[in-house]
C-alpha cells in the first residue's frame, strides 16, 4: 500500500536541484524548436508513432515502425498483427487524451480510464477489462503472489487511491516543482498499478499529459520510453527503492536525467527532420518542369513515408501516371526507394526520414 502523496519526510532537493536545471534548460530548448518547425503537427503525426512503438516494445511487443505505418494503410506483410494493433491502439488513445484536454477535461481518472479503454480496444489486451480498475489481485515478476517481485495494492484499494493520486495532481504545490511531482505522479501510478494490463504504456503516458496539462510543453513533444527502454534495469530498480525504502531522490535524479537527455535527442531528431526535408525540397526545385508535382509529392511522403502510387493518387489532385512520374525522379535524386521488388501493388519509402525516426526503436534483447 503506498503512502500518499507528496512524500513524508519531504524530497531532499539540495542534490536535485542542478538536474532539475538541466532538465527544465533541455525542455526549454524542445518547446523552442518544436515552435520554428513549418509544419508541427506533422512531426508530432510521426513522433507519437515512434513513441507508441517503443512503449509498446517495452511491453514485449516486436513491431518495427514500418510495421504500424502498413498496418495504418492496411498492408502488413509478415508482422504480427496483434503487435502492429496495439501499436496503433496506443496512438489512438495518447491522441484521445490530448484532444479531451484541449477541450477542458482535466487529468483526472475519468480520462484515465477513458485512455485505457481505448488502449485495450483491440488485440491481446482486449480482454484484459478495458476502462475498468482491477477487480483482482496481479503482481509482477514470479509465478504467485508471495514468490513475485513486486505486489500492487489489493483491488478493492484501487479506486480510493487512484482518487487521491488524482487529488494530489490538482493539488496546489508551489513548493514541488512540476517536474518533481511529473516524476512522483509516475511512480505512484505504478505502484498502484490499477489496471489489469496497460500500466506501464499508461503510467508513461502520464508524464507527458501532465506536463502538457501544466503548460510546461505547449505540444506533448516529450516521450521517455526510449530512455526506460535503454535504462530498463535502472528504471526498475529506481522504481522498487522508492516504494521500499523511500528513495525518491535516486528515482527523481535518473527520472531528471531522462527528461534532460530525451528533450535533447528530440530536440536534435526535430532538427534534422527539417533539415532533411529543406535539403530534399531545394533538389526537387532543381528539377525544372517537373518539380511541381515531384514537391507535392514530397510533401505526401513527409506525411506517409510509406505509400504506394495509389495511396497517393487518391490524396493529390492528380493522376496515377503523374505520380508515377514524380516518384521516378525521386528515385533518381535518392530521396525515395521501392521496397516490395514487385511489378504490381508497389511500395515506396522516404528513405531518410525514416532513418531518423528508426534510432532506438530496434526490438529489446532479453
Amino acid at each position: 500500500m503506498p503512502p500518499p502523496l507528496p512524500p513524508v519526510p519531504g524530497i531532499r532537493m539540495e542534490g536535485l536541484t542542478r538536474k532539475l536545471e538541466q532538465a527544465n534548460l533541455a525542455l526549454g530548448r524542445l518547446d523552442g524548436v518544436t515552435t520554428v518547425l513549418p509544419d508541427t503537427p506533422l512531426f508530432l503525426y510521426m513522433y507519437v508513432r515512434k513513441e507508441a512503438l517503443l512503449s509498446s516494445q517495452i511491453e514485449g511487443t516486436q513491431s518495427s515502425l514500418s510495421d504500424l505505418l502498413l498496418f495504418e494503410i492496411d498492408e502488413i506483410p509478415g508482422a504480427p498483427i496483434n503487435d502492429a494493433e496495439e501499436v496503433s491502439n496506443y496512438v489512438a488513445s495518447m491522441m484521445h487524451g490530448l484532444t479531451r484536454m484541449r477541450h477542458g477535461m482535466p487529468l483526472s481518472t475519468r480520462l484515465i480510464r477513458e485512455i485505457h479503454e481505448i488502449l485495450l480496444s483491440r488485440g491481446r489486451g482486449s480482454t484484459m477489462q478495458p476502462g475498468e480498475f482491477r477487480q483482482s489481485q496481479n503482481w509482477i515478476g514470479g509465478s504467485r503472489p508471495d514468490n513475485a517481485l513486486f505486489v500492487p495494492p489489493p483491488p478493492h484499494h484501487v479506486a480510493d487511491l487512484m482518487s487521491d493520486l488524482e487529488r494530489f495532481i490538482h493539488a496546489d504545490t508551489p513548493e514541488i516543482p512540476t517536474l518533481i511531482k511529473a516524476g512522483l505522479v509516475h511512480v505512484q501510478f505504478e505502484t498502484i498499478h490499477p489496471f489489469l494490463d496497460g500500466n506501464g504504456r499508461l503510467g508513461r503516458l502520464l508524464v507527458t499529459f501532465l506536463l502538457c496539462a501544466r503548460g510546461i510543453l505547449r505540444e506533448p513533444t516529450l516521450y521517455l520510453s526510449l530512455y526506460f527502454k535503454s535504462n530498463r534495469r535502472q528504471y526498475y530498480e529506481r522504481l522498487q527503492r522508492a516504494r521500499e525504502d523511500g528513495d525518491w531522490e535516486a528515482w527523481l535524479g535518473f527520472f531528471l536525467d531522462g527528461i534532460a537527455e530525451t528533450s535533447e535527442q528530440a530536440a536534435e531528431a526535430a532538427q534534422q527532420i527539417l533539415t532533411l526535408f529543406t535539403i530534399d525540397r531545394q533538389r526537387i526545385e532543381s528539377l525544372g518542369r517537373p518539380a511541381a508535382s515531384a514537391l507535392r509529392v514530397h510533401a505526401f511522403l513527409q506525411q506517409r513515408p510509406i505509400a504506394t502510387i495509389p495511396d497517393m493518387a487518391r490524396s493529390l489532385p492528380f493522376s496515377a501516371p503523374t505520380i508515377a512520374s514524380s516518384i521516378r525522379h525521386l528515385e533518381a535524386l535518392g530521396i525515395v526507394s521501392e521496397i516490395t521488388g514487385r511489378q504490381r501493388h508497389r511500395m515506396f519509402v522516404y528513405n531518410a526520414y525514416i532513418d531518423i525516426l528508426n534510432r532506438g526503436t530496434e526490438p529489446l534483447s532479453n
